[in-house]
């Protein structure tokens, strides 16, 4: 093609408008024209990057394998610039790239970006917002997977967390039906034995001890076995049926008490008391089985509520960064816990404000938990700290795995790197965090060798951010 023609096709190239004839006459000379058939594989990932390409017709689209498996994140048309930009640090190709139908491109070595640098600002400029244009829709893009992969592991973390007390609360229902009736019919026979007013206090009395705050949680198996026995021998003298030691055994009633409420009662009226007792203590104990079971659900949901900010808009504003943690740790609770993980924390008490997007560094922390269960062995340990310090407020994330390697810990913040087996990790979890924690102008660092890995996020303090802006 000759250059004249092509220097046309260039300036009615929709990102090149405004570009001086000159500089458009220098790509048309300085570049090479290829052509690609539709489903040809222009790039693999990992590839070396070494031209600019100005698209002049056709499509083509880049690939990347996510988490989730291979997935389309960016395509050029005609119209276009793709490929290696001045000042871009792009050196391979981040995925696969196929020309989705017949595509004509300028390509231009980057043995030429000196010169045309230097000849060429008008174009160069240009370049440098398409770079940087590109730059942010793969952060955005990045972001959004790492946020999707966060939501799938908080999703089965909770699906299992919620598991527990929605069938603690379903079965205590169930059973709470079949105690009702019971607990009817025992009253019902203990109403027929006509009690006195002395005889009612002593029953009342009675039942006091098994509705204060027993004590049982606080026994050995050992101490309650043998608390049993003693109940169920005693209800055996009396002619009652020992079953009832069970339940009684895990009230605070003794058998001095059950032995001066005999005396004043008559006879028959020993059984219905034992009975009525037994199925008060099981309606109220499942009444507060099905409370707790309720309240856990609704301290998860709350969690998560709290852990995506869901209900906030998107904007800075004072961070808790205690409740953040909290309801971090909530939602990867059941992934250390079937790891059998121990995570310690130690956050301090009134920490200065910190202004920030809580569901952006609920991401962060939970990105390093989830990286730190994964690194841990089988019972491992994490700690986490919360501190005010001289630089800021200081979070630590340490874990006792077996720590990173030193040839690949200057590329562990790299998009796409990891050291995790293909399908169980992104590798953009600790490239985001980087730059979540860059965007609220704080530092991610690093610090690892076998036995203790270090992750250190420094947050500037409110009211201390712009001083120390204006002392730069």
């Amino acid at each position: 093609m000759a250059t004249e023609e092509l220097v046309e096709r260039l300036a009615a190239h929709r990102k090149l408008a405004g570009v001086p004839r000159e500089q458009l006459a220098w790509l048309a000379e300085q570049g090479t024209l290829e052509r690609f058939p539709a489903g040809a594989q222009l790039y693999r990932t990992g590839d070396p990057i070494d031209h600019l390409w100005i698209v002049l017709e056709g499509r083509f689209d880049i690939h990347l394998q996510r988490g989730g498996g291979r997935r389309r994140v960016m395509e050029w048309r005609g119209g276009d610039i793709a490929g290696l930009i001045p000042f871009s640090r792009l050196r391979t190709s981040p995925g696969d790239t196929y020309s989705e139908e017949p595509t004509e491109i300028l390509a231009v070595h980057r043995d030429r970006f000196p010169e045309m640098i230097r000849e060429c600002q008008e174009l160069t400029a240009i370049l440098v917002h398409v770079m940087l244009d590109r730059a942010r829709h793969f952060r955005s893009t990045d972001l959004q997977e790492d946020k999707l992969a966060s939501l799938g592991r908080l999703a089965a973390g909770l699906a299992h967390e919620l598991n527990n007390p929605a069938s603690a609360a379903a079965r205590g229902a169930e059973v709470l039906g079949e105690r009702l009736e019971e607990c009817e019919s025992a009253f019902r026979a203990l109403g027929a034995c006509r009690l006195s007013e002395p005889e009612l206090a002593a029953f009342a009395a009675l039942r006091a001890c098994c509705f204060t705050p027993a004590t049982a949680a606080g026994r050995s198996p050992l101490a309650q076995a043998e608390r049993e026995e003693e109940l169920g021998d005693w209800l055996e003298r009396h002619g009652l049926d020992r079953e009832a030691a069970e339940s009684l055994a895990e009230t605070d009633v003794t058998p001095a008490a059950l032995e001066a409420a005999a005396a004043a009662l008559p006879p028959e009226a020993l059984t219905p008391t034992v009975a009525a007792l037994t199925a008060a203590y099981e309606t109220h104990r499942l009444a507060v089985e099905i409370e707790r079971a309720a309240g856990r659900v609704h301290e998860l949901v709350a969690a998560v509520k709290g852990f995506t900010y869901m209900d906030q808009a998107r904007t800075p504003k004072p961070v808790d960064l205690a409740r953040g943690w909290s309801d971090t740790l909530t939602v990867l609770r059941s992934k250390a816990k079937a790891k059998s993980v121990r995570i310690s924390t130690e956050i301090e008490p009134d920490l200065p404000v910190v202004v920030g997007l809580g569901g952006e560094l609920n991401q962060v922390w939970a990105n390093l938990v989830d990286n730190a269960i994964d690194a841990v062995a089988e019972g491992g340990r994490i700690e986490v700290s919360v501190r005010r310090e001289a630089e800021g407020v200081v979070v630590r994330v340490i874990d006792d795995g077996p720590g990173i390697p030193p040839e690949i810990v200057n590329r562990i913040f790299e998009p796409f790197f990891t050291t995790k087996p293909v399908g169980e990790g992104t590798g953009l979890g600790l490239s985001i965090a980087r730059n979540l924690i860059d965007q609220h102008e704080g530092e991610l660092e690093l610090e690892s060798r076998p036995g203790r890995t270090e992750f250190r996020i420094i947050l500037p303090v409110e009211g201390e951010r712009q001083t120390t802006k204006e002392a730069s």
